[in-house]
């Protein structure tokens, strides 16, 4: 898929510049063409020459240098790019980015392309996890930059911890899954619900009755959906990942407004994916001050919250309904009845005690369920990868059901 395809990758002053040197070579040898600007910074990472090298093309690193062709060529270069990839992309040039200002060849290059801007993050975690960082992230995030990465891991610095740039391998392979999912937009006018998170259920004015749940699946499959060209709706619980581009986010707290959200968009929805940790049950009373500890047992009453799936399986016409199952015992089983049960049409379990699946983490291992009894099992992979499976599975199906 990025055969012909020509990228402009920026390669700002990080200790990843020299993972950008591989993020070239990778792309060269599927074919795209790839154009380089360097920042002043950068250079004191990796040699111009280097990039040059690899690219087989001129490499940028001033607005002042003679020009290579006669035209304006931070726009001449903006113009001609199919997407645009910042790596590393440091906290310096998010802040730019997001503020507008255009000091240097790449950063004013960044403000005139009109195609895709991808960017990977790479600094130190106290540096990513700084309020003025990651307000930066967040207005990128409402311009449509795509994000990859950053990664948990040891630093250059010595300290681990969020901040580390992606592998060129992923970075490429998002590029790829761009250029595939672009190419054929098979949801393009559909449109979709995704629940995500774990629902909280308040029990006084600080504590709640909740769950391990992230939300990372959810917002996965939301941005599968997005990606190629849903109308996606995201009802999500309290999470702190980032919204996916494209996606309009309904925050709520509890199951009932959940349910009251759910209910009320249900009946122009095409797809409705139920991803969420919605809590069974609810206290009878919520203390309206703070319970104080009085050193003796507590004992809470508490009554069943409305079961969303059930609702939405006798509701449903002409949608297409996917549930999901959390297990700790005899997944497939459980599934499989959870599934005939609540009248949805397709089933994603997973054994959340399994290593490398469950809440919190990056990856899963999960099993599709069918209507018809068949099933397909996934490997361990990433929960992104297993979002944009399923919605495959849930395109192919639907073309069968109109044949």
């Amino acid at each position: 898929m990025l055969e012909g395809k020509r990228i402009l990758l920026g390669v700002t002053g990080g200790i990843a510049a020299y993972k950008s040197v591989e993020i070239v070579s990778r792309l060269r040898k599927k074919g795209a063409e790839v154009y380089v600007v360097m920042t002043k910074s950068a250079t004191e990472f990796v040699t111009p020459i280097t990039f040059r090298s690899i690219s087989a093309n001129p490499v940028y690193t001033s607005m002042f240098d003679e020009p290579k062709t006669w035209n304006i060529e931070h726009i001449s270069l903006a113009e001609q790019v199919d997407v645009a990839l910042v790596a590393p992309a440091t906290a310096n040039i998010l802040a730019k980015m997001a503020t507008g200002i255009a000091d240097d060849f790449l950063s004013t290059v960044l403000l005139a392309v009109k195609s895709p801007i991808f960017v990977a993050p790479a600094m130190n975690d106290a540096m990513y996890h700084h309020p003025a960082t990651q307000k930066n992230l967040g207005t990128l995030q409402e311009r449509d930059i795509r994000f990859i990465g950053p990664t948990k891991g040891f630093q250059a610095c010595g300290t681990e911890g969020d901040g580390r740039m992606s592998e060129p391998l992923d970075i490429v392979e998002e590029l790829e899954n761009y250029f595939t999912q672009h190419k054929t937009r098979e949801m393009s006018g559909k449109k979709v619900l995704v629940t995500a998170g774990g629902t909280r259920e308040p029990l006084d004015p600080v504590r709640y009755i909740g769950n391990f749940s992230s939300g990372k699946m959810g917002y996965a499959i939301a941005q599968a959906f997005a990606e190629v060209g849903a109308q996606v709706t995201l009802v999500s619980a309290p999470s702190e990942i980032a919204v996916p581009s494209g996606v309009e986010v309904v925050q709520i707290s509890t199951a009932e407004e959940m349910y009251s959200e759910v209910l009320q968009r249900f009946p122009e929805q095409d797809i409705v994916v139920k991803a969420a940790a919605v809590a069974d049950y609810r206290p009878v009373v919520r203390e309206t001050q703070k319970m104080k500890k009085s050193g003796q047992r507590l004992q809470l009453e508490l009554v069943p919250n409305p079961d969303i799936l059930t609702t939405l399986g006798q509701k449903k016409q002409h949608q297409f309904i996917v549930g999901f199952a959390a297990e700790t015992q005899n997944p497939l089983d459980n599934g499989l009845e959870k599934m005939k049960r609540k009248n949805s049409d397709m089933l994603v379990v997973n054994d959340v005690t399994l290593p490398g699946a469950g809440f919190g983490t990056d990856t899963n291992i999960v099993s599709f369920l069918f209507a018809n009894g068949s099933r397909r099992d996934l490997p361990k992979m990433s929960k992104l990868e297993i979002a944009r499976q399923l919605v495959k599975e849930i395109a192919n199906l639907r073309s069968k059901t109109k044949e």
